[in-house]
């Protein structure tokens, strides 16, 4: 084995313990470092040999890490710390604010051009691997039209809007799409369908002892933005139940493509996702990307890169010639 690609990691939440599994399964890669904005020696990690240091002290580690993967939150974590890693760092980060995208894009390009860097943008499963399939269904049949459904899958923020209900001691929310609706996109009708009934929504609750559950209900499903445009299920659980069967973070969903060609011939474009856990799965693709940009950097293409701008042969641990092989 060449020279294994270093890696760093900034954050130690859910996405940055799912990188650390997924580096450990990667046999090019190790992991030198954990950034962390909490005091160092709060944070118990059980990595041997890897250094947990405070984010302020990540300068001190620009000859010793190739790629640092960004697993902090796109609403405020990222717009700052991509830009600012990648006047240091190759960096890959999974910023999913899609309508903010071109203006990060921007902003990343700025700095990682300056300094010579490679700064993967926006990738994971939705965007990342839903982008690419939806160009890729456009580019095929472009005469046709794209529809993307997320879920079976658990959302933070709603589940973060359940909690916030009077009388709710706690709660999860799933994601739902509607099978009548994917059914319709499968059969080639093209329909026109709106983003309440593509969707449906399920919260499990466990109500505050003595608390009026039909109150509950009523304020969940009658919630602006969250619920009242839905389709909403409000399921009253024990936290026994919660603790068993809601801790897990499963996700995924479809990108469906229905089109013409030649003589109105259907043609149905699809791909799916099914995950146990959301977190893993998304580290899991940015440690791919890693491996990319190091190889982007190695050729001497800097700047920010979204997945449209890279091969998926720079993903692999394979060779070209592996891949050739096996693959093709």
């Amino acid at each position: 084995m060449t020279n294994k690609i270093r890696l760093g990691i900034v954050g130690y939440g859910n996405l940055g313990k799912g990188a650390v599994k997924a580096i450990k399964q990667s046999p090019d890669m190790e992991l030198v470092a954990i950034f962390t904005r909490r005091e160092p020696e709060t944070l118990s990690i059980s990595e041997q040999g890897v250094k947990v240091v405070h984010i302020s002290n990540a300068s001190d580690y620009k000859n010793d890490i190739d790629v640092v993967l960004l697993c902090g939150g796109s609403a405020t974590d990222l717009p700052e710390q991509t830009p600012y890693f990648a006047s240091m760092f190759n960096t890959v980060d999974s910023f999913d604010t899609h309508a903010k995208i071109p203006a990060f894009y921007q902003a990343v390009n700025e700095v990682s051009e300056k300094y010579n860097t490679t700064a993967v943008i926006s990738v994971g499963w939705d965007p990342g691997l839903f982008s690419i399939n939806r160009v890729m269904a456009d580019a095929v049949l472009p005469n046709g039209e794209n529809y993307t459904f997320w879920g079976k899958g658990l959302s933070q923020g709603h589940s973060d809007a359940v909690r916030r209900v009077n009388g709710v001691k706690n709660g999860v929310q799933y994601t739902i799409p509607s099978e009548a609706a994917i059914e319709k996109v499968r059969s080639g009708s093209q329909p026109e369908l709106t983003t309440a009934e593509k969707h449906r929504r399920v919260c499990y609750v466990v109500a505050e002892e003595g608390a009026d559950k039909s109150a509950i209900e009523h304020e969940i499903k009658t919630m602006p933005n969250y619920f009242a445009d839905y389709d909403t299920e409000v399921n009253f659980i024990t936290m026994e139940e919660l603790e068993r069967d809601h801790t897990k973070a499963p996700h995924g969903g479809f990108v469906i493509r229905g089109g013409e060609t030649g003589d109105n011939n259907k043609q149905i474009y699809e791909f799916s996702l099914k995950l146990d856990s959301n977190p893993e799965f998304t580290a899991s693709v940015l440690v791919a990307y890693a491996r990319a940009a190091h190889r982007l950097n190695q050729e001497k293409q800097y700047g920010a890169k979204t997945v449209y701008d890279i091969a998926l042969g720079y993903l692999s641990h394979r060779s070209a010639e592996e891949l050739r092989r096996d693959f093709l």
